[in-house]
């Protein structure tokens, strides 16, 4: 009989398959939308970035209540449930929309979903393991996160030609609905210790402000490197852009899809090997080295050329990168936060990281425009490294 790891105890395993289920449930719709948008509602690009923006921006706004209410509450279970049950059932109902504004209601409360789960979420994977194996547990969720992630757009790839948009979106309901039904039958609480001074009771703003220094300097750095790490599809966009001219804008975008792909491989595949080296060496010397690599990845993104070996290498090194910054990121902040404000400070980590993701592409697609690739490039590479370098120091 095959004995089971220490670390993967039941919610460990749980929370890593709904991830997997929901994900690939909001991934599908997600794959979807714009086109059910643009071509079955006939709406324009804009209606649907003003939806992506106003969704991404409730979520941010949410996640540090949420994971405060769980440390008030001293239980993590209800907002993770009504979380999963806004996403799981709100989702599906954007296939009987007539209108932009009934897509963008159901999409923000969906969103809204995603922002009331996540760091009650992450605190409760924190709670149901010991601290050496933090980093085999946020690996192992990232991993199963991420496969999911890659599953869903490849089943609405897979249906689209069968099936209508308002089909796709209905059959998102089925592993978003399980993946409720997981956490509601399946996932267990986790008694939380209390040391002196919890502040079970304290109002929100206090609850932030006495969060360790320790947490807060770990902030610094990711914040430094929040800036600069813009979402993973304009590596898909740099290489279409190199590529077309010599192979044509059909090859080149079947060419950078092909590499977007290899990406999210590499990423579900390292994230939960380097969780555990992360246990092994040390967390804080895993993520420096993580943002170190996304700075040579973006430098080597600036001199982007056609070889395809040389495409593959940055696309894989994009993915170890993400990999190493989502999990290990995750992992350190449970190190440093005692039980009793965990879901505040995951609260605030997932709002620093939001900010940041917007913040970063937005830059990074103004210099693109106004100067060139290389400088946008550029500038992620040069923030990476100070961030790098932020963080290091400040954690010593």
């Amino acid at each position: 009989m095959i004995k089971k790891p220490a670390w993967l105890s039941g919610n460990v395993f749980f929370l890593g398959l709904v991830s997997l289920l929901s994900d690939a449930s909001h991934e599908m719709a997600t794959a979807i939308l714009p086109f059910f948008l643009t071509l079955q509602l006939g709406y324009s690009a804009a209606v649907l970035g003003l939806i992506e923006g106003v969704s991404d921006g409730a979520s941010s706004f949410v996640k540090p209540f949420s994971g405060y209410l769980s440390d008030r509450l001293g239980r993590r279970k209800p907002p993770i449930e009504l979380g999963y049950a806004l996403t799981g059932l709100l989702i599906p109902v954007i296939g009987f929309a007539s209108n932009w504004l009934q897509v963008a209601a159901l999409r923000v409360g969906g969103w809204i979903g995603r922002g009331t789960r996540e760091g009650p979420r992450d605190a409760l994977l924190a709670d149901s393991v010991d601290s050496e194996f933090h980093g085999r547990a946020f690996g192992f969720h990232r991993a199963m996160d991420t496969t999911g992630a890659t599953i869903g757009p490849a089943i609405a790839l897979l249906f689209v030609t069968a099936l209508g948009y308002r089909e796709i979106l209905y059959l998102t309901a089925l592993p978003g609905i399980a993946a409720f039904v997981i956490v509601l039958f399946f996932i267990k609480e986790v008694r939380q210790k209390r040391g002196d001074g919890s502040p079970k009771h304290a109002g929100f703003v206090k609850a932030v402000q006495t969060l360790p220094k320790a947490f807060k300097l770990f902030l610094t750095g990711v914040g430094f490197f929040g800036v600069a790490n813009f979402a993973n599809s304009l590596f898909a966009l740099r290489a279409e852009q190199v590529l077309a001219p010599e192979v044509g804008t059909m090859q080149a975008t079947l060419m950078a899809v092909a590499l977007y792909t290899l990406l999210n491989l590499v990423y579900a595949t390292a994230s939960f090997p380097i969780g555990a080296l992360g246990d092994r060496i040390g967390k804080r010397s895993v993520l420096v080295a993580g943002y170190f690599l996304s700075a040579f990845t973006c430098l080597g993104t600036a001199y982007l050329t056609t070889n395809l070996f040389y495409l593959a290498l940055i696309f894989a090194a994009a993915g170890i990168f993400t990999a190493t910054t989502e999990t290990i990121e995750g992992a350190f902040a449970a190190d440093l936060l005692p039980p009793e404000v965990r879901g505040t400070g995951y609260g605030v980590l997932h709002t620093v990281n939001g900010i940041g993701d917007f913040v970063s592409s937005a830059i990074v697609g103004l210099l693109w425009v106004v100067l060139s690739p290389f400088v946008a490039f550029l500038y992620s590479a040069i923030l990476s490294a100070v961030g790098a370098l932020v963080l290091f120091r400040v954690t010593r």
